[in-house]
């Protein structure tokens, strides 16, 4: 059967926003600016004022956030970054981009996010780690303040990976703004996402914003003259002048998600699935919304035969990935939480725009299957 209620839709979101963004692209046309210009400069600021940062700055891609990120922080060749194996893998390519060694960590079984415990064994047994880049996963923030505190202790850098969880916030202060840096993407998909690749860096120490301006194009401090080796990697005008219109409505959207996903809560109460937690404390912004099926490939194919679209974030843990094998910690058999969740984790529709009507569809699918839940 085709599918007609699809797992994401970012169509949907420019059919939404349609007369306004069609005018912004207009706009930025018309200016005969189209790389680093009042577009990229505006959605800079706009976007800072929104994550509560003194500073942005726009990239090229989320992936290259985090290697910007890494790199004002003098992260290199010969450093170890410590991160989690149940993420997109750009997050460890990121670290390998730069030429450092990711020491990958297993995560939380109840949100999925770095397992804090296991940080501070690796760090007891003399680990010398010089950043942690947590990843606030399918919108669930990870548990910074107790990174912080071992950050403190042990003088790590923070590099919030932020991709997943635009809007999401721990004690009321947004992700991205506790540890030394926030990395976001834009890719189409996201919570906050552009009609292609683009990304964003933010953070509240100038030096190292300014650092990250070098960084994105060529090192450059006076235009010509590189100042470090730097690199291309420039939101361009077009994505920016999109991102503005869309960030307007990114709190309503996001509001809209939890909302499905309360409708989820609901209507899956009492089926073997398990449905996704929230700490207390923190805003879950609901990117994916994530169940976990004893029997998922049973559901999925039950859910595709009734034109439901589903996905799996993420079917191999990355230290299972032929181009990161061995980058784990303490060995495979201690990845007692990520090697499951590989093969249990399955994502349901997703997307702002989702009609209500179909949120019933799906969870009636899932009743439906019954055994193969």
């Amino acid at each position: 059967m085709p599918i007609t209620i699809p797992q994401t839709d970012p169509r949907a979101s420019y059919l939404e926003h349609r007369g306004a963004i069609d005018r912004a692209i207009q706009v930025a046309l018309e200016s005969g600016r189209y790389i680093l210009g009042d577009e990229v400069k505006r959605f800079e600021q706009e976007f800072a004022a929104f994550n509560g940062a003194r500073h942005a700055v726009g990239v090229g891609s989320g992936t290259d956030a985090l290697v910007l990120a890494l790199r004002a922080l003098d992260v290199g060749p010969g450093d170890t970054v410590a991160t989690v194996a149940h993420t997109a893998v750009a997050t460890v390519a990121a670290i390998e981009l730069v030429g450092a060694h990711p020491l990958l960590l297993d995560v939380d079984p109840v949100d999925f996010t770095l397992d804090v415990a296991e940080l501070a064994d690796v760090l007891k047994r003399g680990a010398r780690i010089k950043a942690i880049v947590p990843v606030h996963l399918y919108g669930h923030p990870a548990r910074i303040d107790d990174l912080l505190g071992f950050a403190r202790d042990y003088g790590l850098r923070v590099i919030e990976d932020c991709a997943q969880a635009h809007g999401a916030t721990i004690g009321g202060r947004t992700v991205g703004t506790l540890g030394d840096v926030g990395c976001f993407s834009f890719y189409p998909t996201k919570n906050l996402g552009a009609f292609g690749d683009g990304g964003a860096v933010i953070t509240n120490d100038e030096a190292l914003a300014r650092r990250v301006v070098e960084l994105r194009e060529y090192g450059w401090r006076e235009r010509y003259v590189s100042a470090t080796a730097g690199q291309n990697s420039r939101l361009d005008e077009l994505q920016a002048a999109i991102l503005r219109v869309k960030l307007a409505t990114l709190p309503r959207d996001n509001q809209r998600r939890q909302a499905l996903a309360a409708h989820y809560d609901a209507g899956l109460a009492g089926t073997p699935l398990a449905t996704p937690a929230r700490r207390a404390g923190v805003s879950h912004v609901f990117h994916q919304y994530v169940v976990r099926a004893e029997r998922r490939e049973s559901l999925r194919a039950a859910l595709a035969a009734a034109g439901i679209g589903t996905a799996v974030h993420y079917p191999v843990p990355v230290h299972r990935q032929p181009a990161y094998a061995g980058r784990i910690a303490v060995g495979p058999a201690a990845m007692r939480h990520t090697e499951p969740l590989a093969k249990q984790v399955l994502s349901l529709p997703m997307y702002p725009q989702l009609p209500g009507d179909a949120v019933k569809q799906v969870i009636a699918a899932v009743h439906a299957a019954g055994p193969s839940r």
